[in-house]
């Protein structure tokens, strides 16, 4: 289930978006599933349910949902792959991240060793000590 972090700087519509996102890419939401209704969901998350409805706007806006008035909001077919196409987007400013750390003298090799690592486990973040 999504969960927000109240602490972080990312708004918690984009938390929830986000973790839905995560849900679709790992199969645990399929195409065609039923997400829960913005009440629901507000009050499993404790969050205002404008802030719930705003997340379901923006994954309707990046092709993952879509609802309809008094039956529900439902994972798209090819929700995953919208999802996917979203991401290479950012593919930008991974080659922007290592140019400044080329910049700052960072062996490619240490910089490629974060990223095999980040591609091994993507559920957990990198401390500060690895």
């Amino acid at each position: 289930m999504v969960t927000i972090d109240k602490f972080s700087r990312t708004p918690v519509y984009e938390q929830i978006a986000d973790g839905f996102c995560r849900e679709v890419l790992c199969g645990l939401m399929p195409e065609g599933a039923q997400m829960p209704s913005v009440r629901e969901l507000s009050v499993l998350l404790a969050t205002n349910p404008n802030t719930v409805q705003k997340a379901y706007l923006e994954l309707d806006r990046r092709g993952v949902i879509s609802s309809a008035p008094g039956v529900g909001s439902f994972i798209r077919p090819g929700a995953a792959d919208a999802i996917r196409e979203g991401m290479k987007s950012r593919m930008s400013e991974i080659t922007a991240i290592a140019r400044e750390l080329a910049l700052a003298g960072i062996p490619e090799e240490e910089v490629l060793d974060c990223i095999r690592s980040a591609y091994r486990d993507p559920d957990q973040p990198k401390t500060e000590k690895e």
